[in-house]
C-alpha cells in the first residue's frame, strides 16, 4: 500500500482523533486539521508524522490545501446536516481525492452532483465512509445477495454511554430529533419523526451482548439509498440510541415539542443537554452494538438474516472510522475509480475483517426460516384454496402495501360518531386508499389511509382465530372460507384484556373476495346494539408491485 500525506479535517475531534491514529499506525503522514491551533498542536505532541494545521472547512480551506498539497483530504469534522460542499468542491478543483465520515442523508446522497467534475479531474470523491452507509451497505448487500425479493430491512445502533459525544455528534443528533423523516414503508413514502417510534432492540452475538437497548428513528442515507438498490423495494428503518433509558426517554419527550412546531429544533438546547450528558457520563458501561435484520424470499420461502456486531472496552467508536481507513489505502494506491458518489457500494464485509480482528468486537450472521404469513398459519390448508388476489394481499413478510379505492359510510347516532372518532374511522366519502402492512414476530399492523385519514389495527394469532386490536379493544374472529373468499365472524371480544358479554358485542360483517377484474375486494360493516351503524367501508385493493 502506498503511503500518503493526508489532511484530516477535525483530526483531533471524537472520530477524527481515532481515524488519525489509525492512519498514523498504517504509516501515513497526517496533517491534523481543525479550527484551533492549540488543540491541534496538543493532540500532535509526541505523535510521529503528525503535523498540526489550522483548517476551517467553512473558511479558507482551499488556501490550506494549496499550501500543504495533501494526497488525500478526509473530512471528519461534522456535523454534515445542512452542510455545503465547499471541501469536496475545492478537492475537485485542485485534483485532490476526498473522503468524509458523513452520515447526513441529504449531504451523502447529494454528493453525486459533483460526479461529472470529479471524473473530469480524475479524482475519487466519496461520501459516507463510516458505519452508514459504507459498512451498512456492505452488510446489507451480502445479506440480500441470493434472495429473489427483499421485503424489509431494520437497522439499529446503540452507543455506549462512555463513548465520546462531542459537539458535532450532538449537533447531528439534535438536528433531526422531532423533525420529519421520510421512510419507504408499505410500498410508498411516508413521514415519521426523528427519535420517535421507540422500541427495544437486543444486539446479541452467540447469545450475549446488549439486551433490550432503547432505539428511536434516526435519519441516515440508507433510507434513501436502499429501496432502489434491492429487488422488491424493501422498507428500510434505521434506529439509533444512547445506552441509558432515561436519556432516551428524555430526548423522546423533547421530540414532541419539535414535532408540534413549538420548538424549531433542539440545537438551541445543546449546551444544557450536553451538561446533563456530562453529569451522567460515569453511568453505564463500555459496550456498543449494531444490528441489521433483513427479511426476504428465496422463491416462495421466507427468510430472515440478521447481522450483529458488539464492541466492548469502549472500542465501539472505532468502527465508524474503519471504512475511511480502508478507502484511504485504496485511493492512495490508485485503486479508486474517479467520480463523486456515496460509499454504499464501495466495500465488502471481508474488507473489514482484518480491522475487526484487531478490536474488541464480535460479530455474527444468523439465518432462520420465517413462519408462513399470519392468515396462512391460522387457516392452514384452506389458505391455498382462496382466490389468488386474497392470498396475495395476506402474503406479508416484514412489509408490504396495497393501493386502490374505498368508500366510507359513517353512522349518524351521536354515540356512533363518538365510537368512530375513538377508532379514527374517516368521514363518509370515497377516497384513494392505501394500506400498509408491517409484520414483526408474526404480528401484523395494518395502517389504512383513506386519503389523508388514517386508522390502524394490529392482528395476531390466537389458536385457530385472528385477534384484531383497536387500542384497548380486542376482537377474536373465526375465518370461514371457500374458493370464493373468506369472512370474519366475531367469536369474542374484550377491553383491556377483560372479557366482555357477547350480547353487547358489535355486529360485524366482514368479507374478502376477488372480483372479475382480479382485484381484492372487501366489505366491513360494524353495527352496535342500541346505536345502529357505526361504520361501513368497502372498496378494492391491488398489491403495489415495485
Amino acid at each position: 500500500m502506498r503511503m500518503g500525506r493526508i489532511l484530516v479535517i477535525g483530526g483531533y475531534g471524537g472520530f477524527g482523533a481515532r481515524l488519525t491514529r489509525r492512519l498514523l499506525a498504517a504509516g501515513h503522514e497526517v496533517l491534523v486539521g481543525g479550527r484551533s491551533a492549540d488543540k491541534a498542536a496538543a493532540f500532535c505532541a509526541g505523535l510521529d508524522r503528525a503535523e498540526p494545521v489550522v483548517a476551517d472547512r467553512d473558511q479558507g480551506i482551499g488556501l490550506v490545501m494549496a499550501r500543504h498539497r495533501p494526497d488525500l483530504v478526509i473530512d471528519a469534522a461534522g456535523p454534515f446536516q445542512g452542510s455545503g460542499y465547499i471541501v469536496p468542491q475545492a478537492c475537485v478543483a485542485m485534483g485532490i481525492p476526498y473522503l468524509d465520515l458523513a452520515d447526513a442523508r441529504d449531504f451523502v446522497c447529494g454528493i453525486g452532483a459533483l460526479d461529472q467534475q470529479a471524473r473530469a479531474s480524475r479524482v475519487a470523491i466519496i461520501s459516507g465512509a463510516s458505519s452508514v452507509p459504507a459498512l451498512s451497505g456492505a452488510i446489507v448487500r451480502r445479506l440480500a445477495a441470493d434472495l429473489s425479493q427483499v421485503d424489509s430491512i431494520a437497522m439499529a445502533l446503540s452507543a455506549s454511554n462512555r463513548a465520546s459525544a462531542g459537539k458535532s455528534i450532538a449537533d447531528a443528533m439534535l438536528s433531526y430529533i422531532g423533525q420529519p423523516v421520510r421512510l419507504w414503508r408499505g410500498k410508498r413514502w411516508e413521514t415519521v419523526h426523528g427519535w420517535q417510534e421507540l422500541r427495544r432492540e437486543s444486539m446479541l452475538v452467540a447469545g450475549t451482548g446488549l439486551a433490550g437497548r432503547l432505539v428511536g428513528i434516526a435519519d441516515v442515507p440508507d433510507h434513501a439509498i436502499v429501496p432502489d438498490a434491492l429487488p422488491g423495494r424493501p422498507a428500510v428503518t434505521f434506529r439509533a440510541g444512547t445506552e441509558l433509558d432515561f436519556q432516551m426517554a428524555s430526548l423522546w419527550l423533547l421530540s414532541w415539542p419539535v414535532r408540534w412546531g413549538w420548538l424549531r429544533s433542539l440545537l438551541s438546547w445543546r449546551r444544557a443537554l450536553m451538561a446533563l450528558y456530562r453529569a451522567s457520563a460515569r453511568l453505564g458501561g463500555d459496550r456498543s452494538g449494531m444490528t441489521i435484520t433483513l427479511k426476504g424470499r428465496s422463491g416462495d420461502a421466507g427468510i430472515e438474516r440478521r447481522w450483529t456486531i458488539v464492541a466492548t472496552n469502549g472500542e465501539g467508536p472505532e468502527i465508524p472510522t474503519l471504512a475511511a481507513e480502508i478507502l484511504a489505502g485504496r485511493i492512495l494506491a490508485g485503486h479508486a475509480t474517479p467520480g463523486a458518489r456515496h460509499a454504499w457500494y464501495e466495500l465488502e464485509p471481508e474488507d473489514f475483517e482484518l480491522l475487526f480482528a484487531k478490536l474488541a468486537v464480535r460479530h455474527e450472521t444468523v439465518e432462520r426460516a420465517l413462519s408462513p404469513p399470519l392468515y396462512a398459519r391460522v387457516m392452514a390448508g384452506r389458505f391455498e384454496r382462496l382466490p389468488q388476489a386474497v392470498r396475495a394481499l395476506h402474503d406479508v413478510h416484514g412489509d408490504d402495501g396495497a393501493a386502490g379505492e374505498g368508500t366510507v359510510e359513517r353512522g349518524s347516532n351521536p354515540l356512533a360518531r363518538i365510537a368512530g372518532w375513538l377508532v379514527r374511522f374517516p368521514p363518509s366519502g370515497t377516497y384513494p386508499l392505501h394500506v400498509s402492512f408491517a409484520e414483526r414476530d408474526g404480528v401484523e399492523t395494518w395502517t389504512r389511509h383513506f386519503g389523508k385519514h388514517r386508522f390502524r389495527s394490529t392482528l395476531s394469532q390466537r389458536g385457530a382465530r385472528i385477534t384484531e386490536r383497536f387500542g384497548p379493544l380486542r376482537f377474536a374472529f373465526a375465518l370461514p372460507s371457500d374458493d370464493q373468499g373468506l369472512a370474519m365472524v366475531i367469536t369474542r371480544w374484550s377491553a383491556f384484556h377483560l372479557p366482555l358479554p357477547r350480547f353487547l358485542a358489535p355486529r360485524i360483517e366482514a368479507r374478502e373476495w376477488q372480483d372479475n377484474a382480479g382485484r381484492f375486494r372487501f366489505l366491513v360493516a360494524i353495527r352496535a346494539p342500541l346505536i345502529g351503524m357505526i361504520v361501513r367501508y368497502t372498496g378494492w385493493l391491488m398489491p403495489v408491485w415495485e
